[in-house]
């Protein structure tokens, strides 16, 4: 039996928001540091659990994939739930081939200690209002920060 690995991460408190995970030792870009598990379900199935904590409607721990599943993080999930969202995010996700996988990969080198985040660039239907960037507001505090963990449409450009 061969041993287990050494992890890159642990979950503590987060000065930004809640529960976060951190680099537990010096990652190095392009590691895969963790992978998003829950259990999987439908859209159908997550929107009917919608709001899952009614104190606050907007948290969850869905993701969605690109083979038309979403894994709740909420049910049989990992420490990849803790990761926060930053408009300039040190780590990004990644789904395998299938689109039935999501790994946390760094961006970067990452020093011991930092805490871990991806852009959630969270995709809602319809019309992005006001309302809802406050809904899903970020508290990154990045230069970057577009104020909403919502994936914003692109700027259209002008033609000249």
């Amino acid at each position: 039996m061969s041993p287990q690995p050494e992890p890159w991460h642990l979950v503590k408190k987060s000065s930004l928001h809640g529960t976060g995970v951190f680099a537990l030792r010096d990652i190095p870009a392009g590691t895969r540091i963790i992978e998003y598990r829950g259990k999987r379900i439908t859209p159908e199935q997550a929107d009917d659990m919608h709001p899952v904590n009614p104190d606050d409607p907007f948290h969850t721990f869905f993701f969605s994939l690109s083979n038309g599943k979403v894994i709740d993080g909420g049910q049989k999930g990992n420490d990849a739930r803790w990761i926060n969202h930053s408009c300039a995010p040190n780590c990004e996700t990644e789904e395998n081939s299938q689109g039935n996988r999501v790994f946390v990969i760094a961006l970067q080198d990452i020093p011991a200690g930092d805490e871990l985040f991806y852009d959630y660039g969270l995709v809602m239907e319809g019309k992005i209002t006001k309302t809802l960037r406050k809904q899903y507001g970020c508290l990154c505090g990045a230069d970057t920060c577009r104020g909403t963990m919502l994936a914003l449409p692109k700027k259209k450009q002008k033609k000249k």
